[in-house]
């Protein structure tokens, strides 16, 4: 069975093509066969259109050249079987523009046949796009040249450090999204907050809406009108003007931590968006210089075997080291 039906429209070709990059770009219609059901409509062109630079994807899709059923889309919703994708004419760049992709591997939790794990440092994004040009993803695929199948089954913000899931097959990453579709996933973050913590455990629902500033940034906020949204805080540890805490995550929204935490008047440490500039400088003066968010712990049943799996990550020396130097100075 072919990977992809296509259908060709307003074609229009060069009387005689000399070389692949001379030819005449032209718009595409491609049904989405059982191979690729599913799948992100991002990670689904990025694979479709190799060379092309990730920024002009995202601009085509949000700017509604790439269409699924003549409908305008966002760059993360899921293919179904038998939709038809137009992609737009895209054109390759020249030589000197590629971007080079260094191959890389990162710290395994977890590796077998259908799983990979990974602890994702702080600082590295997952995938290429919005102004970066490559990710963990891409730089694990150069690592890895004969591996067929590597697609991220969820995301972590750049800044956010600690345990990534990516398939090695097509039914582990189905698997792994029915899993979370279900919550049958308990995700466990590890974040240091501005404010004192003292209850044990609490249950924040509110609902939240992404938005865009003036500057075309995206956000999120608390909104009547959003999606639903759940995040369970439980107290780790009090240091005084700051608390350690474990967020639950319930649903898995954009930035749901980040938001849930920082309208409850307790900001993450270090959060660039939704956090305390005076706060970000106080800490970047004592050498903490990212998001103190963090990936810890994930129990979920193993996507094809459903064997139970317990993933944790340890804290990142950056973040052990502040939380002593605020042991100390509260006097604990």
């Amino acid at each position: 069975m072919p990977l992809f039906v296509m259908r060709k429209e307003n074609m229009v070709l060069p009387k005689k093509p000399h070389a692949e990059h001379e030819k005449t770009p032209v718009v595409r219609l491609v049904e989405v066969t059982v191979e690729h059901e599913g799948q992100r409509l991002d990670n689904f062109l990025l694979r479709l259109c190799k060379g092309v630079p990730k920024s002009h994807i995202y601009k085509a899709v949000r700017g509604g050249e790439v269409r699924i059923n003549k409908g305008r889309v966002s760059p993360d919703v899921k293919l179904k079987l038998g939709d038809m994708v137009r992609v737009p004419p895209m054109r390759l760049p020249t030589p000197n523009q590629t971007q080079h992709v260094p191959a890389a591997e990162f710290p395994v939790v977890f590796e077998d046949e259908g799983l990979l794990v990974i602890d994702k440092p702080a600082g590295v994004a997952v995938h290429g796009g919005s102004g970066v040009s490559f990710g963990v993803i891409e730089q694990l695929r150069m690592a890895r040249p004969d591996a067929k199948f590597l697609e991220l089954a969820h995301r972590l913000d750049r800044d956010t450090s600690g345990l990534l899931l990516i398939a090695k097959k097509r039914n582990a990453l189905l698997g792994l999204h029915e899993m979370f579709r279900e919550g049958l996933g308990h995700k466990h973050y590890f974040a240091l907050v501005e404010g004192d913590w003292v209850n044990d455990r609490q249950h924040i629902k509110l609902n939240l809406a992404k938005w865009t500033t003036q500057s075309g940034e995206r956000r999120v906020k608390v909104d009547p009108q959003g999606q639903a949204s759940h995040t369970i805080v439980s107290k780790v540890k009090r240091f005084g003007e700051f608390s350690l805490v474990d967020a639950e995550l319930r649903t898995g929204r954009t930035h749901q931590i980040r938001v849930h935490l920082a309208a409850s008047g307790f900001p993450i440490v270090g959060d660039d968006k939704y956090g305390q500039d005076d706060t970000k400088d106080r800490f970047r003066l004592l050498g903490f210089n990212r998001m103190f968010l963090h990936a810890h712990r994930l129990d979920m049943p193993h996507p094809i075997t459903k064997d139970p799996l317990i993933l944790t990550a340890p804290l990142p020396s950056a973040c052990e080291l502040i939380l002593a130097t605020l042991e100390q100075r509260a006097g604990k």
